[in-house]
């Protein structure tokens, strides 16, 4: 089983994404656990604060680095066994690509960081943080949304979790391509037809003609999949 724990400041925003759909399949299957950890737990001020100013001036809020380091201390304390790694979510970390998400599916134990305000204090990041990950080139309020985004790429990804195990095979960004356009009954709808292949019967002339496609619409819309990635150290 997997174990995914979150350490946030506002719990309650993955009640609906923890509890719906194929996460939640996961769940009943036994295949990924949860743990949410309100981070105001773990601070020793009585005002329940995680947050302070900045040294050296500047706008809005930095994360105390102090309930963020009892927390996740506290986490790897009763998971040693499994060695947890931490993932912090962030602008600054490696941009999530299906790769990534393959990569950190095969991980058993992950704790989840979501940042807010400016950031979280730079100590947490040199001493406590495995790596970084971003899911785009955009600011968002906090860490939360992205982690929702990460839990479902990986989730997904866990052997057993989806019903038929050749969904993942054939979906966009499986070897660097989008997938291929999809259409289902009826055959004709307002004057547009399903192309005549996928109604021949013929498995070779339809996966001769999925490929196709896949290629020209990858060249398209995303050339940039098809240049050479390098590789992760």
């Amino acid at each position: 089983m997997t174990r995914i724990d979150l350490v946030t400041i506002f719990p309650g925003m993955f009640d609906a994404v923890l509890n719906e759909s194929i996460v939640k399949r996961a769940q009943a299957k036994g295949k990924v656990e949860f743990k949410i950890h309100n981070l105001r737990d773990y601070t020793f001020d009585k005002h329940k604060k995680v947050d302070d100013r900045p040294f050296g001036g500047g706008a809005g809020m930095v994360m105390c680095p102090q309930p963020i380091f009892n927390c996740v201390e506290y986490i790897k304390s009763r998971l040693r066994s499994m060695k947890p790694r931490v993932i912090l979510l962030c602008p600054q970390g490696e941009k999530l690509t299906q790769a990534v998400a393959k990569r950190l599916s095969k991980i058993k134990s992950l704790i989840l960081i979501c940042g807010h305000y400016e950031g979280v204090d730079e100590r947490v990041r040199e001493e406590l943080v495995d790596e970084e990950v971003s899911i785009g080139d955009y600011i968002l309020t906090g860490g939360e949304l992205p982690a929702m985004v990460l839990i479902d790429a990986i989730v997904r990804l866990i052997p057993g979790v989806l019903g038929d195990k050749n969904s993942l095979k054939f979906e966009s960004f499986e070897g660097n391509l989008l997938e291929h356009p999809h259409y289902t009954r009826p055959a004709e709808f307002r004057n547009m037809d399903v192309p005549k292949v996928l109604l021949s019967g013929d498995h070779n002339k339809i996966e001769a003609w999925r490929k196709k496609e896949s290629a020209t619409r990858t060249k398209e819309r995303r050339p940039d999949l098809l240049k050479p990635k390098l590789r992760r150290k």
